[in-house]
């Protein structure tokens, strides 16, 4: 197979999360174990820094890796979903895995595809932990796909573990409560590791104190951390919400310095400075236009985007226009009371079976007093509000990775 044929293969042959929604998930550890053992176990030859959260893990993940590069140290990054490319969800030093790594590993693992049924998800995390094994990195920042306990890169034993923060989403899968949902993250807290908590809170705060008690694991809470409370560091990424993450990961790089680990504080500001530079990240309160003001944001729960439409009030503009599209299975009615009133919405749906038709969408905003129309497609939207928006309105683009993804 050429790279083409490997990713529809991937793609169609697999189950999908972002195709299948919750039928894709595998509900242990089993198959990436197997997957493990038929490779070598490369996840024991990473050191590793594991990031779970329902916020924010993307944005910590992609600045400890910046920090990482700029100190001169050859660093893996494991994301996901990704945006425009398969590829974007491995990376090493900011540059993709190549082509011809991701059609060799499939090949080298298709013939147990049939006997070990793993999902498109699980074999990703197997293709991540070979490639960074072979090409030898010298830290691995490994994000989470859902949850933490059952997730399939939770196999590794890190040198630190992170939780950005808990919000309600993904319920279905991960509990109805704060703190069942704190459970689950709290799984990727390993015996004698320390852990960050991003954000502090009250109905997780005690899953997370026992969780690292039992573990006997030094629990850092970085919201609590004197030196960062009301500090503004500055970085490349724009959004309001990414002060809260990069607390976190000042208090992460605090933990790493203890053991032994040589980061120092003038290249941790210039890494900061350019995430974007060193790993290419993408997608978060990121303008790619003027005249109108043009604003993408990945923000797609509750807990996100209260902190992103909280930021846009504070944005100057004559009109405000959204182009707004979902997935089925988020909790849409906290999501609709958020949303602005004073908008044009230009609703649409994200090009995935997992996508929420428009109709209901625009539907359900109607019964709140929210005016717009509907589109076919996430370009047709975009291409709507550009044509009527004035230079200047402004136009905020997002509800959904997946709308985003289409649109930069």
């Amino acid at each position: 197979m050429n790279y083409s044929e490997t990713i529809d293969f991937l793609f169609s042959r697999l189950p999908y999360f972002t195709r299948d929604g919750k039928s894709a998930i595998t509900k242990d550890l089993s198959n990436t174990i197997k997957l493990m053992e038929l490779l070598g176990n490369p996840h024991h030859k990473l050191k590793c820094i594991h990031i779970a959260g329902t916020n924010g893990k993307g944005s910590v993940s992609n600045m400890l890796a910046a920090i990482f590069q700029a100190h001169g140290f050859k660093t893996g990054l494991y994301t996901s979903p990704h945006l425009k490319d398969f590829r974007e969800r491995i990376r090493i030093d900011g540059e993709m895995v190549t082509e011809t790594f991701v059609v060799s590993f499939t090949e080298k693992i298709r013939p147990h595809i049939d006997t070990i049924k793993p999902s498109f998800f699980e074999i990703t995390v197997a293709m991540c932990f070979d490639y960074f094994a072979q090409e030898k990195v010298d830290y691995a920042i490994i994000e989470t796909g859902l949850g933490g306990r059952l997730d399939s890169t939770n196999v590794i034993s890190p040198i630190l573990s992170v939780i950005t923060n808990i919000g309600m989403d993904h319920m279905d899968l991960l509990g109805d409560t704060a703190a069942k949902i704190a459970y689950e993250k709290a799984g990727i807290i390993k015996q004698g590791i320390p852990v960050v908590i991003g954000e502090s809170d009250n109905e997780t705060d005690e899953v997370f104190m026992e969780k690292a008690k039992s573990m006997s694991s030094e629990i850092y809470f970085a919201d609590r951390n004197v030196r960062y409370y009301n500090t503004e560091i500055l970085s490349d990424l724009q959004g309001q919400y990414q002060q809260k993450n990069i607390v976190t990961v000042m208090q992460a790089v605090e933990v790493l310095k203890t053991i032994g680990i040589p980061l120092d504080d003038y290249t941790i500001a210039k890494a900061l400075m350019n995430v974007k530079h060193y790993t290419r990240f993408r997608g978060r309160w990121e303008i790619i236009g003027q005249s109108p003001r043009i604003i993408a944001d990945t923000g797609h729960n509750e807990h996100g985007l209260r902190l992103v439409f909280k930021q846009l009030a504070d944005e100057k503009f004559e009109h405000l226009h959204m182009v707004f599209g979902m997935v089925k299975d988020k909790d849409r009615t906290r999501i609709i009371e958020l949303l602005p009133k004073e908008a044009l919405y230009y609703f649409c749906k994200p090009d995935l079976p997992r996508g929420l038709e428009p109709s209901i969408l625009a539907e359900e905003c109607r019964q709140k007093g929210l005016k717009g129309e509907v589109y076919a497609t996430v370009k047709d939207a975009f291409e709507a509000a550009k044509k009527t928006a004035g230079k200047d309105d402004l136009i905020y683009v997002g509800g959904s990775t997946f709308v985003v993804a289409e649109i930069i």
